[in-house]
């Protein structure tokens, strides 16, 4: 997304797409050998505990013989990207200065491909660091229409999976988030408008539409991640894109009546219009 060559200096561009400039030049720091296991195994906690916070997830670990404090983990939680998932007035940590929707899913059926799209962002353990996966969804179908592994949890990696998925299937009635500053910063949410796709933000009382990305989360961890131990970022990029392309091509779904993400998506998209 950063062109270095661009006549637009470095800091321009990082404005225009609401990242930080810090993080264009980041360079990843290795993580104490206790912290990484630790990040792990809260990891774990926070698929079987989503409602746990600094806390219970501290009491928790302490129950397992880590040793460690509930600012430690609040520290640790906000470096992963997770947070106790309940009722509450903010959903995610959302940037004071950025435009929150109205949610538009109440009482909405959604039973059609391209119908509401949504997306979220979650941590993903390697062997010696960790990076972030981020996943644009159909709703009905449960298929991954695109997907980013980055270093960093910014903006940018957001945007170029939310364009791959655009590229490859056209684009959603409805686009829906949680209220965190990626999907609410300008660059998110003018690519929406662009092209007349109405934006619905998780708020007040919506805490458990969260649940419905969580469980590919939890899919994704149990059946690739957690097997493996990934050397590298290259390596979880190629094991998650395979994972994802036996997801939607091979595995059945209960919810969908048995049927395949794939199989579910293209049978039921909207009929073309007939030429006449």
């Amino acid at each position: 997304m950063i062109d270095r060559d661009h006549e637009l200096s470095i800091a321009r561009q990082a404005k225009l797409l609401g990242i930080s400039r810090g993080s264009v030049y980041y360079l990843p720091q290795p993580e104490p050998e206790a912290d990484l296991k630790l990040m792990r195994r809260m990891d774990e906690l926070h698929l079987e505990f989503p409602y746990a916070g600094a806390r219970m997830l501290r009491d928790l670990l302490n129950r397992e013989d880590f040793t460690v404090g509930r600012k430690h983990v609040r520290s640790l939680m906000k470096r992963m990207g997770i947070e106790a998932l309940y009722r509450k007035p903010n959903t995610s940590k959302r940037h004071p200065g950025h435009t929150v929707y109205p949610y538009l899913l109440r009482g909405l059926t959604i039973d059609r491909a391209n119908q509401v799209w949504a997306t979220d962002i979650t941590y993903i353990p390697m062997a010696r660091g960790y990076v972030y996966l981020c996943a644009i969804v159909d709703w009905a179908s449960r298929k991954v229409l695109a997907h980013r592994v980055s270093i960093t949890m910014d903006t940018a990696f957001v945007l170029e999976a939310l364009e791959e998925a655009f590229q490859r299937y056209g684009q959603p009635e409805i686009f829906n988030t949680d209220q965190g500053s990626q999907f609410t910063s300008q660059a998110f949410t003018e690519t929406l408008k662009e092209r007349g796709i109405r934006i619905s933000m998780d708020g007040k009382g919506c805490w458990r539409d969260n649940v419905f990305v969580e469980r590919i989360w939890r899919s994704v961890k149990y059946e690739e991640v957690y097997l493996k131990a990934y050397a590298s970022v290259p390596e979880a990029r190629k094991g998650i894109a395979e994972y994802f392309e036996r997801y939607n091509s091979r595995r059945p779904h209960s919810s969908l009546d048995k049927a395949t993400p794939d199989e579910f998506y293209y049978a039921s998209l909207p009929a073309l219009p007939v030429a006449v």
